[in-house]
């Protein structure tokens, strides 16, 4: 790709972008607190109620005090995942079947890796203040600010949103109803908020487990995660970064061939 043309893409990346930022900037608020909720619930449940009987040990390395910081970077890794892909493929979907102008969008003169990437970037943004939102309440439990807030740890955030805004953009140009949006919720985000490494150690699972959890791009986010907040940097996980990467990157692709290929 010629200069020329790359800084194109860019600038219609950002002017995609700009439309729905236009809009989520009054909502700011109201999104950064909706995906809070359901990790508030599993830190007080599992993290200061059932974690109250796990003690340090007892199947939690020692570079955790608890349990309860065991899983304070699985909940941001939970968190930006499902705000990024719900609040993506919603505003799709609403822009589709219900405001119907998404028939304008596809009449923009811009190229469709755009406007996949200008929504993903829309979808990062929902994700990422979901997460800010669950960091501060991280560092609220264990006071260790920077643990929180290192540059690996917020690249891992930032990555993890892009491939689920991705994911959300293609569900979002697929869907026919907003039923068919509760399946993938259902059948897809749900069973991997459990199964992406969230609440245990992949490194204890079986073998034939192992290979189903290490197949979910989320469990590359929670193991990262949680090695960028504690274990010092020569014991990073290096490979989760290209693994979200190249996620990221196929699902771009993914989705501008739908924008190419959408029919509205």
């Amino acid at each position: 790709m010629k200069s020329s043309q790359f800084q194109t893409l860019i600038a219609d990346t950002l002017t995609v972008f700009w439309g729905d930022w236009l809009d989520l900037r009054v909502r700011i608020l109201p999104v950064a607190a909706s995906g809070l909720v359901s990790p508030l619930i599993y830190i007080l449940a599992f993290g200061l109620g059932l974690g109250s009987s796990i003690k340090p040990g007892a199947g939690i390395s020692s570079n955790y005090n608890n349990y309860l910081e065991f899983m304070l970077p699985g909940m941001v890794a939970l968190s930006s995942m499902v705000i990024s892909f719900t609040g993506t493929t919603f505003s799709i979907c609403g822009e589709r079947l219900y405001t119907k102008t998404f028939e304008e969008m596809l009449l923009v003169p811009v190229h469709p890796l755009a406007l996949h990437l200008g929504k993903m970037l829309a979808g990062v943004v929902r994700g990422l203040l979901t997460a800010g939102a669950v960091i501060v309440v991280a560092v609220l439990f264990t006071g260790k600010i920077w643990s929180f807030l290192n540059p690996l740890f917020l690249l891992l955030v930032v990555l993890n949103c892009a491939v689920f805004a991705g994911l959300g953009v293609i569900v979002g140009l697929s869907v026919r109803s907003l039923e068919a949006v509760g399946l993938y919720n259902n059948f897809l985000i749900i069973p991997m908020s459990f199964l992406g490494a969230t609440f245990f150690d992949p490194a204890t699972l079986p073998a034939a487990l192992k290979v189903i959890v290490y197949f979910l791009p989320l469990t590359y986010t929670s193991i990262g995660l949680r090695a960028a907040a504690y274990f010092p940097v020569s014991q990073f996980p290096w490979y989760a970064i290209p693994v979200l990467l190249v996620a990221a990157i196929a699902l771009s692709f993914v989705g501008a061939y739908q924008f190419a290929h959408q029919q509205d």
